[in-house]
């Protein structure tokens, strides 16, 4: 055999794996072409240091926030510009508290891992009923037609916020595939914005086909000086009123006001 049969021979023979090495290259370009957004920071505001946020909503001028953790888990009404708590109700210590949703006259708030949610008035916080689901809480939001739910995975899923039935499923993915972690929610201009666990990163995610529109970027977003003892960013709320996207994160001490991703999307 003489080596440049031997090299033909080589040649032909590796075609398949140049071919898939080719392909899977194409396939990481066309991920990195997902717009990715460095927001602009436009304010900041106190937040309390020991709210481990879960889920956090903006609603007629306050801040309303569920915190988790074991006996420290709360739903809040906080006012956005002094950070004081104007209203708290506690969870049992046997319950972690998770995300929130405003529906109406009613907080809906999640709990991890004990299958159990809870709705409480919005204005006396006393509680109007409880529901299960059968799988972790995380996140939860609200549509103005659904609530959106979030456990963790790549999976969100649509409740009827009457009766809390689960009614659709929506796989979230960007060009690599299935993208997990998925945690707080908020809907945002026709729009889901999600927290994904545990990066510095939200997901703007098209509701109808799943698909990562854009990523928001939001690392160092906290200084140095504030970085001790936080933990990961999560909580966003948005207020529709005036256009204003807030975020923040467990144990952070500041909530802060930054440029929407929305508005700059290709298609809006």
């Amino acid at each position: 055999m003489t080596i440049h049969y031997f090299l033909s021979c080589l040649c032909l023979a590796l075609l398949p794996v140049l071919a898939w090495a080719q392909s899977d290259a194409g396939e990481g370009l066309k991920a990195d072409r997902t717009p990715v957004h460095h927001s602009r920071v436009i304010g900041s505001y106190p937040h309390d240091r020991q709210a481990f946020t879960q889920g956090l909503v903006y609603e007629g001028g306050f801040f309303y926030e569920g915190t988790g953790l074991h006996g420290r888990s709360s739903l809040r009404k906080v006012d956005p510009v002094s950070g004081r708590i104007l209203k708290e109700i506690a969870l049992a210590p046997s319950h972690f508290g998770e995300g929130i949703a405003i529906v109406g006259d009613r907080i809906v708030q999640l709990t991890w891992k004990s299958r159990l949610g809870f709705v409480y008035d919005k204005h006396s916080f006393g509680l109007v009923r409880t529901f299960s689901y059968p799988r972790e809480g995380w996140g939860i939001t609200h549509d103005g037609k659904r609530l959106v739910m979030s456990d963790g995975t790549s999976v969100l899923r649509f409740l009827d916020p009457q009766d809390f039935r689960e009614v659709a499923t929506l796989g979230v993915h960007d060009q690599r595939g299935p993208v997990t972690g998925l945690n707080e929610l908020e809907y945002v201009q026709g729009l889901i914005y999600a927290n994904v666990w545990p990066t510095d990163r939200i997901a703007v995610i098209d509701p109808r086909k799943g698909r990562i529109k854009a990523w928001i970027d939001l690392k160092g977003l906290l200084g140095k000086e504030d970085s001790r003892g936080a933990d990961v960013l999560n909580g966003i709320a948005y207020d529709a009123r005036d256009d204003r996207l807030f975020v923040t994160g467990k144990l952070w001490p500041k909530v802060f006001e930054i440029e929407s991703a929305a508005a700059k999307l290709p298609g809006r």
